[in-house]
């Protein structure tokens, strides 16, 4: 969302203290302050998914002794795969007892549900689709994603920076000249950064396996946006 407001300032002959990153110019004239944004679409290049098993057993023991065995079906699926170990990480191990409530009746106990998840990084966006049927066919039950986005984002982050600082430039001259003021004196920057893309989606293994021969997935594009706010003093 874009917004602009114009205040007039009388700081004449006050100095102003730096704290961290921030440093403030003291103005004498009034001053202009400017927020925009710019979004830069490209093509993702990598995405993120996850990938587990749930196990249900009558012990812990057993649960995780279970889990173990099958999440170390999945991971060697993802090393066959060719994913690197580095792309592969653990990101969730649960237990959890599990309980049937009715009614007011003492909650029969159902079982202990281990649970472990990995994250991992895909570099070939057009492989997600066959990738996660393969891994539910190696046993995982739990998937979720994917997210696409850029592996290396500054090149689209920089061109996005300059358009939102141009764009807030401009409007800031217009502002000036409405005022009767003839350029402007920068004062501070202040830059917010955000990605944007597709909506992750979750399968569970049910679904995941009535597709044939392979999951369709579209990576879409992915929205790059910088947003700058600028403070400007009208000098004449």
């Amino acid at each position: 969302m874009l917004r602009s407001s114009l205040a007039i300032a009388a700081l004449a002959g006050l100095s102003t203290p730096a704290f961290a990153a921030e440093v403030q110019v003291a103005s004498q004239g009034p001053v202009v302050e400017i927020s925009a944004t710019e979004t830069v679409q490209s093509d993702p290049d990598i995405a993120t998914i996850g990938a587990g098993v749930t196990t249900r057993a009558p012990t812990a023991v057993a649960a995780m002794q279970q889990n173990a065995a099958a999440m170390d079906k999945v991971i060697a699926r993802l090393r066959a795969l060719g994913i690197p170990r580095a792309d592969i990480q653990t990101n969730g191990i649960s237990l959890n007892a599990q309980y049937q409530y009715n009614n007011g009746a003492p909650p029969a106990f159902l079982g202990y549900d281990a649970a472990n998840q990995v994250s991992v990084i895909l570099r070939n966006t057009a492989k997600v689709g066959q990738t996660l049927d393969a891994l539910v066919a190696a046993g995982a039950n739990d998937i979720s994603g994917p997210s696409f986005s850029i592996d290396d984002d500054k090149p689209v982050r920089a061109v996005a920076r300059k358009a939102a600082f141009e764009q807030a430039q401009a409007r800031a001259n217009e502002y000036a000249k409405l005022a009767g003021f003839n350029g402007l004196r920068l004062l501070s920057i202040e830059e917010a950064t955000s990605e944007r893309g597709p909506v992750p989606f979750m399968r569970n293994a049910v679904m995941a396996q009535a597709k044939a021969p392979s999951t369709p997935v579209e990576p879409g594009r992915v929205g790059t946006a910088v947003s700058v706010t600028v403070k400007y003093e009208l000098v004449k």
